[in-house]
């Protein structure tokens, strides 16, 4: 005779997920108190977190459901950065990961978590109708926010845009992107040079390179790019634009060896990103070019670049991680029901070794 084959069923509080009434009661207090030990949103003497957290510990307590907290508080938890970069292109730039810096500081000590979206024509505003937020954080030298900001408004939460032109319902940090470029391009000016170039940033949703011509700047929406460019203008009218397919050294690279192919008489080229800048530098190199001898490079950013080239970058410098703090503390104060201002940076133009009066030979 087969005995039958017998199994051991777990006592159902060894299945169970822990609770948070359980290491409240292990820990001797109150189910709020051990909500706050958790949360830190408030007032807990450190003896008494310290218990909390041990009890969790010994029942294998990983914190509050998130879950069970959105269904109570009506809120995902979440904030979203949209960006109109892919995720590895976007990460590629020093001013994208530092602005994503100042952004999590901040969320984290709010007990806000982050995500990152994508709005780009290979991924359609559809992610952004259905993905988890509270509010949206839409980020600056995008070409055209308005598919996004159409979308995120029928959602009604709270929108703010880093570096975005006035729309109605969205907040803004904002840049004194024409102010600074203009700063720069004064600082040219007063070199002796009368004939500069620019190397914009991308300046359609297709990130489309070349020649920028009239009829191209009349038809884009690309706030940040036309900003600085405009900026030059009124210093340089005339200055002819090369686009770039992104803030990249690569980009600035192929950008510089067009304008100075086309323009061979150009002294100086002014370039809307360190990145671009630093691409312009290998590009006069390449074509037996010393900077600042023979060309000036003027950047805009402050970016680290440390090891990237031996040369000190001329720049404008901009306040890359506390625009990020200031976006975060905006979207967190339109959550608190609290009235929410416009922020505006200003950018400090930084002397480096990349700009000098043009040589004598090439004044006529």
């Amino acid at each position: 005779m087969t005995t039958p084959a017998t199994r051991t069923i777990p006592a159902a509080d060894e299945t169970a997920r822990p609770t948070l009434a359980a290491v409240a009661a292990r820990a001797g207090v109150s189910a709020s108190t051990a909500s706050l030990a958790f949360s830190g949103a408030g007032p807990v003497a450190d003896d008494t977190r310290e218990r909390v957290l041990a009890a969790a510990r010994e029942l294998n307590y990983g914190g509050p459901d998130p879950r069970a907290r959105s269904l109570r508080t009506g809120r995902s938890g979440i904030i979203a950065v949209v960006m109109e970069d892919r995720i590895r292109d976007a990460f590629r730039d020093p001013m994208v990961v530092a602005m994503l810096d100042g952004i999590a500081d901040e969320l984290g000590q709010a007990g806000y978590s982050l995500l990152l979206l994508t709005d780009s024509d290979d991924r359609p505003v559809g992610g952004l109708r259905d993905a988890s937020m509270d509010a949206a954080l839409l980020l600056g030298c995008s070409t055209d926010l308005d598919p996004a900001v159409a979308v995120l408004s029928q959602r009604q939460v709270p929108l703010i845009g880093v570096e975005a032109r006035e729309r109605e319902g969205m907040h803004r940090v904002e840049l004194d992107n024409r102010e600074g470029m203009r700063t720069g391009a004064e600082h040219l000016h007063a070199l002796g040079h009368r004939r500069v170039g620019v190397i914009t940033l991308p300046m359609d949703r297709a990130h489309t390179r070349g020649p920028f011509t009239r009829e191209w700047e009349a038809a884009s929406d690309a706030y940040t790019g036309l900003e600085r460019l405009a900026g030059v203008r009124d210093v340089y009218p005339d200055a002819p634009a090369e686009v770039a397919a992104g803030s990249l050294i690569d980009e600035g690279y192929r950008a510089a060896l067009a304008l100075l192919r086309q323009h061979p008489d150009l002294t100086a080229i002014v370039a809307q990103s360190d990145l671009l800048a630093l691409g312009a530098i290998q590009a006069a190199d390449e074509l037996g070019l010393t900077v600042p001898g023979d060309l000036s490079v003027l950047g805009f950013d402050g970016a680290r670049i440390d090891g990237l080239s031996i040369h000190r970058l001329t720049t404008l410098v901009q306040p890359i991680v506390e625009k990020g703090r200031a976006a975060a503390r905006m979207a967190l104060a339109a959550l608190a029901g609290e009235p929410v201002a416009d922020v505006y940076f200003t950018s400090e133009l930084r002397l480096g070794t990349t700009t000098a009066a043009p040589r004598s030979d090439t004044l006529r």
